[in-house]
Protein backbone atom coordinates (compact mmCIF):
# COMPACT_ATOMS: atom_id res chain seq x y z
CA UNK A 1 0.00 0.00 0.00
CA UNK A 2 0.99 3.59 -0.94
CA UNK A 3 1.17 6.48 1.20
CA UNK A 4 0.75 10.02 -0.49
CA UNK A 5 1.14 12.93 1.47
CA UNK A 6 -1.65 15.83 0.28
CA UNK A 7 -3.10 18.33 1.88
CA UNK A 8 -5.87 16.10 3.29
CA UNK A 9 -3.47 14.05 5.76
CA UNK A 10 -1.05 16.79 6.67
CA UNK A 11 -1.22 17.48 10.04
CA UNK A 12 -0.35 21.23 9.86
CA UNK A 13 1.50 22.40 12.82
CA UNK A 14 1.65 25.81 11.12
CA UNK A 15 -0.58 27.45 8.85
CA UNK A 16 0.87 30.28 6.25
CA UNK A 17 -0.41 32.88 8.76
CA UNK A 18 2.86 31.98 10.80
CA UNK A 19 5.21 33.14 7.86
CA UNK A 20 6.42 36.69 6.49
CA UNK A 21 8.73 36.84 4.03
CA UNK A 22 10.40 40.34 2.66
CA UNK A 23 8.64 42.36 -0.24
CA UNK A 24 10.76 43.73 -3.00
CA UNK A 25 10.58 47.26 -1.47
CA UNK A 26 11.77 46.16 2.08
CA UNK A 27 8.84 45.45 4.12
CA UNK A 28 8.01 42.66 5.63
CA UNK A 29 4.96 40.77 3.86
CA UNK A 30 3.41 39.14 7.18
CA UNK A 31 1.29 36.38 6.20
CA UNK A 32 -1.50 36.95 9.11
CA UNK A 33 -2.56 40.06 7.67
CA UNK A 34 -4.01 37.21 5.01
CA UNK A 35 -6.22 35.57 6.86
CA UNK A 36 -9.31 34.58 5.84
CA UNK A 37 -8.47 35.08 2.03
CA UNK A 38 -7.32 32.65 -0.68
CA UNK A 39 -3.58 33.14 -1.60
CA UNK A 40 -1.46 32.56 -4.98
CA UNK A 41 2.06 32.06 -4.36
CA UNK A 42 4.03 32.19 -7.42
CA UNK A 43 7.80 32.08 -8.05
CA UNK A 44 8.72 33.96 -10.98
CA UNK A 45 11.67 34.80 -13.28
CA UNK A 46 12.37 37.75 -15.50
CA UNK A 47 14.49 35.55 -18.27
CA UNK A 48 11.84 32.74 -18.10
CA UNK A 49 10.13 31.41 -21.09
CA UNK A 50 7.16 31.71 -18.85
CA UNK A 51 7.79 35.01 -18.07
CA UNK A 52 4.49 36.62 -20.13
CA UNK A 53 2.59 34.43 -17.53
CA UNK A 54 3.16 37.72 -15.22
CA UNK A 55 0.33 39.45 -17.50
CA UNK A 56 -2.79 36.84 -16.53
CA UNK A 57 -1.35 36.59 -12.29
CA UNK A 58 -1.91 41.11 -12.69
CA UNK A 59 -5.33 39.71 -14.39
CA UNK A 60 -6.64 37.83 -11.85
CA UNK A 61 -5.25 40.04 -9.08
CA UNK A 62 -7.66 42.82 -10.88
CA UNK A 63 -10.25 40.34 -11.18
CA UNK A 64 -10.67 38.67 -7.79
CA UNK A 65 -8.82 40.82 -5.12
CA UNK A 66 -12.17 42.60 -4.25
CA UNK A 67 -13.44 39.31 -3.53
CA UNK A 68 -10.31 37.95 -1.28
CA UNK A 69 -7.62 36.89 -3.74
CA UNK A 70 -3.68 37.51 -2.84
CA UNK A 71 -1.47 36.69 -5.61
CA UNK A 72 2.14 36.95 -4.30
CA UNK A 73 4.69 36.70 -7.06
CA UNK A 74 8.15 35.23 -5.41
CA UNK A 75 11.37 36.41 -8.28
CA UNK A 76 13.86 33.46 -7.50
CA UNK A 77 17.28 32.59 -9.19
CA UNK A 78 16.79 28.63 -8.53
CA UNK A 79 16.33 28.18 -11.86
CA UNK A 80 18.99 30.92 -13.05
CA UNK A 81 16.93 33.09 -14.63
CA UNK A 82 16.01 36.08 -12.72
CA UNK A 83 17.71 39.18 -12.46
CA UNK A 84 20.49 39.58 -9.69
CA UNK A 85 18.81 42.94 -7.86
CA UNK A 86 15.80 43.31 -6.82
CA UNK A 87 15.31 47.10 -7.70
CA UNK A 88 15.94 45.41 -11.32
CA UNK A 89 13.09 42.83 -10.87
CA UNK A 90 10.96 45.79 -9.50
CA UNK A 91 11.48 47.54 -12.58
CA UNK A 92 11.05 44.85 -14.77
CA UNK A 93 7.89 43.75 -13.21
CA UNK A 94 6.10 47.39 -13.55
CA UNK A 95 7.37 49.06 -17.23
CA UNK A 96 6.73 45.41 -18.60
CA UNK A 97 4.04 44.41 -17.04
CA UNK A 98 2.42 47.18 -14.55
CA UNK A 99 2.23 44.41 -11.74
CA UNK A 100 0.88 46.03 -8.20
CA UNK A 101 0.09 42.97 -6.53
CA UNK A 102 2.72 42.18 -3.81
CA UNK A 103 6.33 40.83 -5.16
CA UNK A 104 8.97 39.34 -2.56
CA UNK A 105 12.88 39.65 -2.75
CA UNK A 106 14.87 37.29 -4.82
CA UNK A 107 14.23 34.30 -2.66
CA UNK A 108 15.83 30.46 -3.33
CA UNK A 109 12.40 28.28 -3.63
CA UNK A 110 13.79 24.85 -3.96
CA UNK A 111 16.06 23.11 -1.96
CA UNK A 112 17.91 23.25 1.69
CA UNK A 113 18.32 26.71 0.92
CA UNK A 114 14.47 27.47 -0.09
CA UNK A 115 12.31 29.93 1.92
CA UNK A 116 10.44 28.55 5.25
CA UNK A 117 7.05 29.09 3.09
CA UNK A 118 8.33 26.44 0.44
CA UNK A 119 9.72 24.41 3.18
CA UNK A 120 6.34 24.34 5.18
CA UNK A 121 4.45 23.83 1.96
CA UNK A 122 6.57 20.66 0.82
CA UNK A 123 6.45 19.12 4.47
CA UNK A 124 2.29 19.70 4.11
CA UNK A 125 1.39 18.75 0.48
CA UNK A 126 4.48 16.47 -1.16
CA UNK A 127 6.56 17.11 -3.80
CA UNK A 128 4.10 18.42 -5.51
CA UNK A 129 4.33 21.68 -3.67
CA UNK A 130 7.87 21.61 -4.69
CA UNK A 131 8.75 24.76 -7.87
CA UNK A 132 10.17 22.19 -10.50
CA UNK A 133 10.36 25.33 -12.44
CA UNK A 134 9.56 29.23 -12.62
CA UNK A 135 5.66 30.19 -12.49
CA UNK A 136 5.06 27.23 -10.45
CA UNK A 137 1.73 27.91 -8.39
CA UNK A 138 0.42 27.51 -4.82
CA UNK A 139 -2.93 27.90 -3.97
CA UNK A 140 -3.44 28.38 -0.58
CA UNK A 141 -6.73 27.99 1.14
CA UNK A 142 -8.69 30.40 3.59
CA UNK A 143 -7.99 28.19 6.42
CA UNK A 144 -4.09 28.90 5.54
CA UNK A 145 -3.15 25.77 4.31
CA UNK A 146 -2.62 24.32 0.66
CA UNK A 147 -5.44 23.84 -1.34
CA UNK A 148 -3.39 22.78 -4.64
CA UNK A 149 -0.56 23.00 -6.76
CA UNK A 150 -0.05 23.88 -10.48
CA UNK A 151 2.42 23.22 -12.60
CA UNK A 152 4.67 26.35 -14.47
CA UNK A 153 2.81 25.26 -18.12
CA UNK A 154 -0.73 25.96 -16.53
CA UNK A 155 -1.28 29.57 -17.73
CA UNK A 156 -2.75 31.43 -14.43
CA UNK A 157 -6.21 32.27 -15.76
CA UNK A 158 -6.58 28.82 -17.00
CA UNK A 159 -10.30 27.04 -16.36
CA UNK A 160 -8.30 24.98 -13.56
CA UNK A 161 -7.03 27.46 -11.30
CA UNK A 162 -9.96 29.73 -12.30
CA UNK A 163 -12.42 26.93 -11.03
CA UNK A 164 -9.73 26.09 -7.98
CA UNK A 165 -10.12 29.62 -6.68
CA UNK A 166 -13.81 30.64 -7.72
CA UNK A 167 -14.30 27.38 -5.55
CA UNK A 168 -12.87 28.40 -2.34
CA UNK A 169 -13.30 32.14 -2.35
Amino acid sequence: MFFFKTSTFANYEKKIYDFSIESITGEIINFKDYKNKVILVVNTASYCGFTKQYDELQELWDLYQEKGLIVIGVPSNSFNQEKKKNSDVKEFCEVNFNIDFPITTITEVKGKNAHEIFKWARENHGKSAVPKWNFHKILINKEGKVEDTFASITKPKSKKIIKAIENIL
